[in-house]
C-alpha cells in the first residue's frame, strides 16, 4: 500500500503545485482588497441592493459580507466546491480506471499486488493530495491576512473553512471513484459526477429563495457545506456527516474493485442484467 501511495503522490506532484499555487495566488491577492472593501461600505451596500436575489444567490447570504466569513464565503469558499470539485471528480474517476483503460493496470495486477492495498494505497494518495492542495492554499491566506489591516484571524481559525471544504471535495471525489467502478467508462463516471456537483450547487444556491427546492437541497451534501462561515465555528455534526459520507463511498468502490474484471485496455460496455441471444445456436 505505501508503494502504491508513494507513487500516486510523485505522479500528482504538478497537480499539487499547479492548482496550490494557482488558489493561494488567488487568496493571497483576494485578502488584500479587503481594506478597501471594508472603507466603501456603503457605497457597495446600496450597489448590492439593487442586484436581483436571484443573482445574489449563488454566492450566499451577503448581509454579512463584510465581515471577515462573509467576505471569504463571498469571494472564494462559496464558488471552490465546484473549481476544486472538478479536479476532484476528475482524479477520482481515474484513479483506478485511468490505468485500466490505458492498459497500465493488467501489467499492474499480473504481479502478486493485493487489491485493497492497491485500492487505498492510491485513495490515500488522492486524498493527501487534495489536503495538500489546500495547505498550500491555507499558507497564502495566511500570507494575505498578515498584509490586511482589516483582517485579523489566527491561524487555527482560518483552518475551520478548509477542513469544510475538504470534507466536500473528498465526498465529490469517491463518489466519482464509486461511479467509475458502476459506469463503463471513465469519461462517462467523470461527467456525471461533476452534473451531480454542478446540480447540487444550483440547487442549494436557489433553495434560498425558492421553498420547494429547499426541500430537495436536504438532501444533497452543499447544504451541509458552511463556506467561509465555517470561520466562526464548524458545525461537528454536518462536518462528520460529510466525512462519513465520503467514506462510505470509497469503501462502496473498493468492495465493487475487489470483485472487477480488469479490462486489458479500452472502455467498457454496459453491464446488462442479460445477454441477447440472437444469432447463437
Amino acid at each position: 500500500m505505501l508503494t502504491e501511495f508513494r507513487n500516486t503522490l510523485r505522479r500528482s506532484r504538478g497537480t499539487i503545485i499547479g492548482w496550490g499555487l494557482s488558489l493561494g495566488a488567488l487568496g493571497y491577492f483576494m485578502m488584500g482588497f479587503y481594506d478597501t472593501l471594508a472603507e466603501q461600505r456603503s457605497s457597495l451596500e446600496q450597489l448590492i441592493a439593487n442586484y436581483p436575489p436571484e443573482l445574489m444567490a449563488f454566492f450566499g447570504s451577503t448581509e454579512n459580507m463584510f465581515s471577515p466569513a462573509g467576505y471569504l464565503s463571498v469571494e472564494f469558499f462559496s464558488l471552490m466546491p465546484v473549481v476544486l470539485g472538478i479536479f476532484a471528480v476528475t482524479a477520482g474517476s481515474s484513479l483506478i480506471v485511468g490505468d485500466e483503460e490505458g492498459g497500465i493496470l493488467d501489467l499492474v495486477m499480473s504481479y502478486p499486488v493485493n487489491r485493497s492495498s492497491l485500492f487505498f494505497g492510491r485513495l490515500l494518495g488522492f486524498a493527501v493530495t487534495l489536503a495538500a492542495i489546500l495547505g498550500i492554499t491555507w499558507l497564502a491566506f495566511i500570507g494575505g491576512v498578515a498584509t490586511s489591516k482589516g483582517m485579523d484571524i489566527p491561524p487555527i481559525e482560518l483552518t475551520r473553512p478548509f477542513i469544510n471544504l475538504y470534507a466536500v471535495i473528498f465526498l465529490f471525489g469517491t463518489a466519482s471513484v464509486l461511479l467509475s467502478m458502476l459506469l463503463p467508462s471513465r469519461s462517462i463516471a467523470a461527467m456525471l459526477a461533476g452534473m451531480l456537483m454542478v446540480a447540487s450547487y444550483f440547487i442549494q444556491s436557489l433553495s434560498t429563495i425558492n421553498a420547494d427546492l429547499e426541500r430537495i437541497a436536504d438532501f444533497l451534501p452543499l447544504k451541509y457545506y458552511q463556506s467561509g462561515y465555517a470561520l466562526d465555528g464548524l458545525n461537528g455534526d454536518w462536518l462528520v456527516g460529510l466525512l462519513s459520507f465520503g467514506l462510505l463511498f470509497a469503501v462502496m468502490a473498493w468492495t465493487l474493485f475487489l470483485r472487477r474484471d480488469i479490462r486489458v485496455s479500452g472502455e467498457g460496455n454496459w453491464r446488462l442484467p442479460f445477454k441477447l441471444a440472437f444469432g447463437k445456436k
